[in-house]
Parts: C-alpha cells; sequence; structure tokens
C-alpha cells in the first residue's frame, strides 16, 4: 500500500513529498530543512531509494545533496533542466541571493516512461509551462498524481520565470492530467491537496 508525507519547507512553502510503503520511500523535492525530511524519513521508519525532483527551481532542490548524501542514493530529473541544477541563474536561487549549485542527477528522465525503483512504479508525464522541464508523477497503484508547479488546487504554477512557457500550461495539464480518474489525489509542489474531478470543476484557470 502507498501512503504520501508532506512537509513544508523553504522560504515559499514548497511541498517535499515522501512517498513511501512499509519498507521504502521515495523523496519528492526535497527543496530545504533537511534535517526535517530526515527526522520525517526516521518516524516512518523507512529506507529512501531515490530522489524525484518535479523541476529545478531553487525551493525544490535546495536539500537535495544533503538528503542524497545522506543516504546514498540517486537523483531523477528532466532532461530539459538537469543543467540547472548548477546553474543558479535558470534554477533562480541567484534571485534570492545566494548561488544554488547541485551536482548532476544520476538519471534522466524520459517522457511518457514509466519507472520502477525498488517496490515502485510509476509513470513521468511532461507538463512543461511553469518551467521547460517540469513533469508530473502518476501512481496508478496509489491513485495519485505529484503535480509540482504545474497544477494546485484551486490554481496553477506562475509563469514568468526563465524558460516559463505560457501557453503550454494549460494545455499540457488538461492533456495528461485532467484525463486521469476524476478521484485521483493531487499532490502539488505548493498548497494543499485536491483531486483531479475538484480541478477540473473548479479552477478558475480551466473554466
Amino acid at each position: 500500500m502507498l501512503n504520501v508525507k508532506t512537509l513544508i519547507v523553504s522560504v515559499l512553502d514548497s511541498n517535499c513529498h515522501l512517498v513511501y510503503n512499509d519498507e521504502e520511500a521515495l523523496i519528492v523535492d526535497p527543496g530545504a530543512e533537511a534535517e526535517r525530511i530526515k527526522a520525517a524519513i526516521e518516524e516512518l521508519d523507512v529506507r529512501p531509494v531515490a530522489i524525484l525532483l518535479t523541476h529545478t527551481h531553487f525551493d525544490h532542490i535546495g536539500a537535495v545533496d544533503e538528503i542524497r548524501e545522506e543516504y546514498k542514493i540517486p537523483v531523477y530529473v528532466s532532461s530539459e533542466e538537469e543543467d540547472w541544477l548548477q546553474n543558479p541563474t535558470m534554477n533562480l536561487s541567484r534571485m534570492q541571493g545566494e548561488d544554488l549549485i547541485v551536482r548532476a542527477a544520476e538519471h534522466i528522465f524520459q517522457p511518457e516512461e514509466v519507472i520502477e525503483i525498488g517496490d515502485f512504479s510509476f509513470k513521468v508525464v511532461a507538463t512543461p509551462g511553469h518551467s521547460p522541464g517540469s513533469v508530473s508523477f502518476i501512481f496508478a497503484d496509489g491513485e495519485f498524481v505529484v503535480t509540482g508547479d504545474a497544477l494546485f488546487a484551486g490554481g496553477v504554477g506562475r509563469t514568468v520565470f526563465p524558460g516559463s512557457e505560457p501557453e503550454k500550461l494549460v494545455p499540457n495539464v488538461r492533456e495528461k492530467l485532467f484525463t486521469l480518474p476524476d478521484h485521483y489525489t493531487i499532490y502539488p509542489g505548493h498548497r494543499e491537496t485536491s483531486t483531479i474531478g475538484k480541478e477540473i470543476k473548479t479552477n478558475p484557470f480551466f473554466n
């Protein structure tokens, strides 16, 4: 059985999601506060097996290297943003006055790829717009999707940053996410959880 524990981290209240079963965990977007993330993992008594990045803005990657070193686990990222981990302008950390440089990822997502890590299986779908390499992770076994900054409860990610493509965001969400069953839970990069059906009906960006 899959479970999700969400920690709100970073100065921008980003969500770090721990997707876990009885023994293992995937860490999605460890944006900051590595000690809190590690404490949550210890409390769950699970073994991390990978770090997944929905995109590479600083508020989603700030604790990547510390978590990676602690557990000796690989990082997965989209090909469009693999270089952004080392680029403070593109990962927006320079805007905050402190250059963030993260070591290169060990694995690169392929579009529409189904990935198996340990006992986890999920599909990667490209949902660019907020950033060119934004991806979402569909966990059919758990009937949920981790949407990063593509889709929020009642909103979508901002499209005013380097590499943003406003014209792509809404169509990509409609095509890649709104075709999922209505009852699927969404775990976004900011704000609270929601469901696909609720966002189709009430999200002002789609109505």
